[in-house]
């Protein structure tokens, strides 16, 4: 109960479009087929949407998972879907993740990543009745255990005083 609380300053803009092109960026690269690499523009849009769902809501997600279904060769609108479920309900309980602690917050977000990864899973076998094997759902865990790292990145330009004094206590 002692831990200090921040007043974060506003988002910017640019830095969450930025967030969300770096993460693109880190989908495209030759690892993303493996096995329980996490998805990282699922990440930093349940971030987002969790932290500032008037700025990056379902939209945005929809664009991203469109992006995503391009890159990936898969069904058009595949990501696209995903993407915005977890956009949807992770907005839907944005309130409430925001008052707990990151590991608490983290259970949370692992229900919503893992429906997220059960839609897709559906659509597949709909389209090509090939399981993945259950290791698929591996990158759930993986994103989980990047939240604590990626809330301290993303968060940190939000904790920074615009002014600089030594005698202000916040």
């Amino acid at each position: 109960m002692n831990q200090p609380h921040y007043i974060l300053l506003p988002a910017n803009p640019l830095f969450i479009t930025a967030s969300l092109f770096t993460a693109f960026l880190l989908n495209l690269l030759p690892w993303g087929h493996w096995v329980g690499i996490p998805d990282f523009v699922a990440l930093v849009l349940i971030f987002w949407s969790i932290h500032q769902p008037r700025k990056v809501g379902i939209g945005i997600a929809f664009m991203m998972g469109l992006l995503m279904d391009v890159h990936d060769a898969t069904l058009l609108g595949e990501n696209a879907l995903s993407y915005t479920l977890l956009s949807y309900f992770a907005i839907m309980i944005h309130r409430r993740v925001l008052w707990f602690k990151l590991a608490t917050q983290a259970l949370h977000v692992f229900p919503l990543l893992l429906m997220m990864q059960a839609v897709q899973l559906v659509i597949r076998l709909m389209v090509t009745g090939g399981f993945p094997g259950w290791l698929y759902f591996s990158e759930s865990v993986a994103t989980i255990a990047l939240w604590p790292v990626v809330n301290w990145i993303l968060l940190a330009p939000q904790r920074r005083a615009v002014n600089r004094d030594d005698t202000r206590p916040i």
